[in-house]
């Protein structure tokens, strides 16, 4: 049997939040785009009113997780008129009837329509109604010229002249302007007419080319064309934003942080097409090490624009040992260094894993709700032998949608997704909400807790959840892998740096395994196990260590314990103890 979601539930639920509208929008996206319910101007509305709380990313997300679900006119129609960045994915595959693409084509914007140009799947009628518009997509007309010649057909310019002047011996003003539009019209034989500032096959072949170029990072034939640059130096300041670059235009690269992933620069700026860089720098940052050849992107048409492969080494003050910055150096990426394509393939991967984890969900909670109906009798009496096999369903249901928030997570840090909140934890009362709910799960395991925080008034800066997530599922895994009478030390303090450390003992279970063993057992290694992690061992803690991250801090294993370092909101009482 399979179970839709509710159009009335969707709804229903608590909009107001950023978190409530992302999954509303999401949730009623599918819906749509799926089929599941009808395209109503209701729900297009509510779509509308969403669109403005929901980040770039996510509607970007959500549009290619529908682009080749066959999503309705009124749909595409939505994120058709979003910004490119989001339209994309939508219009590069939608496949619509020949009515409907009469329909839409007018609405869209030059750009929009440039993306379906690039498509070779278009019927004939659909493609002769995109030459249509070429006289109003390919113009390129003069800053003078007013806003009815700006969307006209460009005509030939033979004989255009002011009314008093000899059309025959001198060439419009129009003309002049469209000369300084195309140079390479300059050597064309004078006793040729002109035709225009350029051919619109000429135009389509420069597109194409400059599309070839980017692929590659602009190191193709097309580079000396339009100047761009194949090396360039700069250094940083102890912040991790560029101040000094050479070789390259400094405009595009001075301000360029190396200390926050495209998605925070994104959520910072409504420009969606942003100068960045991928994680790894970050993490390479936040650890003030060095690191080659991870990339950069610059968007823009200057002589740094398109993808580079960037090196650096971190710099200290020899006097006090202080951190100063970076100085590296940025080439740009050979032909088998398909990273874009192969990020574009990454992100596929984990929007199709977000997508089954909605599938998965759905199905999950009505198993969960059903369970509990029986359980409380709610339709009537129950015998008790189905009310424990119904208490039974409903705990493991609820394990089982602790993994799929656990995939969801994961797919989100993958896709640069995860939206995360400041708030100020307190450590003390976290981790004895932890441990108490872990309480049934040690005692299972024969193992108990022994807790020691240094001050009352230590509290982590992050995401609240986040936060309790990533502790929760950590702690839970050290628990399940305890043995009977072995204790679980937990230790929490602050540190001269300004951080909270969580120092959790490893049991003996896990002493044997390498870290990077440690990290790769699986849910079958972890089978027979009570209370294992669904995915097992190494997939929570490689999530607790991604999501360390993303707060922030990071995750170290070591032979007899696992550190947990988070960013700190330090009181004024609390005395700094350097532990090393």
């Amino acid at each position: 049997m399979r179970y839709d979601d509710s159009l009335e539930t969707v709804l229903s639920a608590d909009m107001s939040s950023p978190m409530g509208a992302q999954l509303a929008w999401r949730q009623l996206v599918d819906l749509v785009g799926r089929g599941r319910v009808a395209a109503s101007d209701a729900v297009i509305s509510r779509l509308r009113g969403l669109r403005g709380t929901v980040p770039p990313p996510v509607r970007t997300s959500s549009a290619r997780a529908v682009a080749f679900a066959s999503p309705p006119l009124a749909l595409v129609l939505l994120f058709a008129e979003d910004e490119i960045a989001v339209a994309a994915p939508v219009l590069r595959s939608v496949h619509l009837s020949t009515a409907d693409w009469a329909e839409l084509l007018p609405i869209l914007s030059p750009t929009a329509r440039s993306v379906l140009r690039h498509r070779r799947d278009l019927g004939p009628e659909v493609v002769a109604m995109l030459e249509s518009f070429g006289s109003v997509d390919f113009v390129l007309a003069s800053p003078s010229q007013d806003d009815a010649a700006r969307t006209e057909a460009p005509a030939p310019l033979e004989g255009t002249a002011a009314p008093e002047e000899d059309a025959t011996t001198e060439p419009s003003p129009i003309a002049d302007d469209a000369g300084l539009h195309a140079p390479a019209a300059a050597s064309a034989p004078a006793a040729e007419p002109a035709t225009g500032p350029f051919e619109i096959a000429e135009l389509v072949e420069r597109i194409n080319a400059y599309q070839r170029d980017r692929a590659v990072g602009g190191t193709g034939a097309n580079a000396s064309t339009i100047g761009q640059a194949e090396r360039f130096r700069f250094e940083t300041d102890s912040a991790g934003v560029i101040r000094w670059v050479e070789g390259v235009s400094r405009s595009p690269l001075i301000g360029v942080t190396l200390a926050r992933t495209s998605a925070a620069i994104r959520s910072d700026t409504t420009d969606p097409l942003t100068t960045s860089v991928d994680g790894a720098v970050v993490g390479a940052f936040r650890q003030r090490a060095g690191f080659a050849d991870l990339r950069l992107w610059v968007e823009g048409q200057s002589d740094a624009a398109g993808g580079w492969r960037i090196s650096a080494v971190p710099v200290f003050d020899r006097a006090s040992g202080r951190f100063t910055g970076y100085r590296g150096s940025a080439r740009r990426p050979r032909v088998d260094e398909a990273a874009e394509q192969a990020a574009d393939e990454r992100a596929g991967v984990a929007d199709a894993l977000r997508q089954l984890v909605h599938e998965l969900r759905t199905p999950t909670n009505a198993i969960a709700g059903f369970a509990e109906m029986i359980e409380t009798e709610l339709f009537g009496p129950v015998p008790a032998v189905y009310r424990k096999q119904a208490a039974a369903i409903r705990s493991q249901t609820a394990g089982l949608l602790g993994a799929i928030e656990d995939m969801d997570i994961a797919a989100r840090i993958e896709t640069n997704a995860l939206q995360l909140f400041v708030d100020d934890v307190p450590v003390a009362q976290l981790l004895e909400r932890i441990t108490a709910d872990l309480a049934p799960l040690a005692i299972l395991r024969g193992a108990r807790f022994a807790l020691r925080v240094d001050h009352p008034s230590l509290s982590i800066r992050g995401d609240g959840q986040a936060v309790e997530r990533l502790i929760g599922r950590l702690l839970a895994t050290l628990v399940a892998a305890g043995t009977a009478g072995e204790q679980i030390g937990i230790v929490a303090a602050a540190t001269a740096t300004k951080q909270i450390k969580l120092t959790f003992d490893r049991p003996r279970a896990l002493a044997d395994y390498p870290e990077d063993l440690l990290l790769t057992i699986d849910a079958d290694t972890d089978a027979g196990e009570q209370g294992a992690p669904l995915l097992g061992t190494g997939f929570a803690l490689r999530l607790a260590r991604n999501l360390a991250a993303e707060l922030g801090g990071g995750l170290a294993i070591g032979p007899d314990s696992l550190t947990l370092h988070l960013p700190a909101t330090i009181p004024a009482d609390v005395e700094l103890i350097s532990h090393l």
